[in-house]
């Protein structure tokens, strides 16, 4: 006769399997436009959308932040980021370009070297990030990079990632639980699972996000109009002020030694679509007191 405690063992393991094996079937369900990488995405792009629209509301409603009421520094982020905009538009990304709700704001931060494009197209730029991208070119290649977040699904793809290594650790919860372990021992564990897990397995997916932005932001820029060489220019700078970054190996983004190579092999493409498209005009940002 099966004891409570053994069908209740019994039956997380049939649960943590069954989400286990529908999750691993979305697997190749979709690849990425420009890459074709296999990616693992369960959350709708209508939800995500949804989801960047209350974040984006909330950065909105924060009353530490501050937007900026310079037209010089608005108008400079709202032309670079239109031509980006339209560049997506053309894309193979066409599809969901063409049908999020687009919204650009200034966030006046002169210290903050940021940018963002959340699910569904809202873009904030912090004007600390203007003497990195110092013109409207490395501007493009940034604004670029951030919308391909947006496009390629990165942050439905981490939801789904962080679902499937959720169920994982229960499943081997369940397991050392039903082995006999002592808790001492099954603690250890589950701690080294954790910290594999997110170093072996989630990590490295955000930095394979970031290199994949990276390359596809090339292209958006360089359809733009933009010269995409100012890229490898805004991450040499970026590098310059970038003491203290942790090791590539602990990171979620790329070095920038690694950023700044990748960005080079993948220069060729992007130089062929620039030279074939009308070039934007060359404008410096303005000038902030970091």
């Amino acid at each position: 006769m099966t004891s409570q405690p053994d069908r209740l063992t019994t039956n997380k393991l049939k649960w943590v399997t069954m989400v286990l094996m529908l999750s691993g079937a979305a697997i190749g369900c979709e690849t990425v436009p420009y890459t074709d990488r296999s990616q693992l995405v369960v959350v709708p792009q209508s939800q995500a959308s949804q989801m960047g629209e209350q974040a984006f509301q909330q950065i909105l409603s924060d009353p530490k932040i501050k937007q900026s009421q310079s037209p010089q520094e608005q108008e400079a982020v709202q032309r670079v980021a239109e031509r980006i905009i339209q560049a997506a538009r053309e894309s193979k990304f066409a599809e969901d370009a063409k049908t999020f709700n687009w919204e650009v704001i200034v966030i006046k931060d002169d210290q903050t070297k940021n940018a963002f494009a959340l699910p569904g197209g809202k873009i904030a730029v912090y004007t600390g990030i203007f003497p990195v991208a110092k013109n409207d070119a490395g501007l493009a290649a940034i604004l670029g990079h951030e919308v391909v977040h947006a496009l390629a699904r990165h942050a439905s793809e981490r939801m789904s990632q962080e679902v499937l290594a959720q169920a994982g650790l229960t499943a081997a919860a369940v397991g050392l639980g039903a082995s006999g372990a002592g808790p001492g021992v099954g603690q250890a564990a589950m701690a080294a699972l954790g910290l594999g897990t997110r170093v072996g397995v989630l990590l490295p997916y955000s930095r394979t996000h970031e290199s994949e932005a990276d390359s596809i932001g090339l292209i958006l820029a360089a359809t733009a109009g933009y010269d995409p060489q100012e890229a490898v220019r805004v991450w040499q700078r970026m590098q310059q002020g970038g003491e203290g970054a942790p090791q590539e190996f602990l990171s979620t983004h790329p070095s920038h030694e690694t950023r700044i190579k990748r960005l080079t092999e993948a220069m060729p493409e992007a130089l062929t679509i620039y030279r074939n498209v009308e070039h934007a005009p060359e404008n410096q940002l303005p000038a902030v007191n970091p």
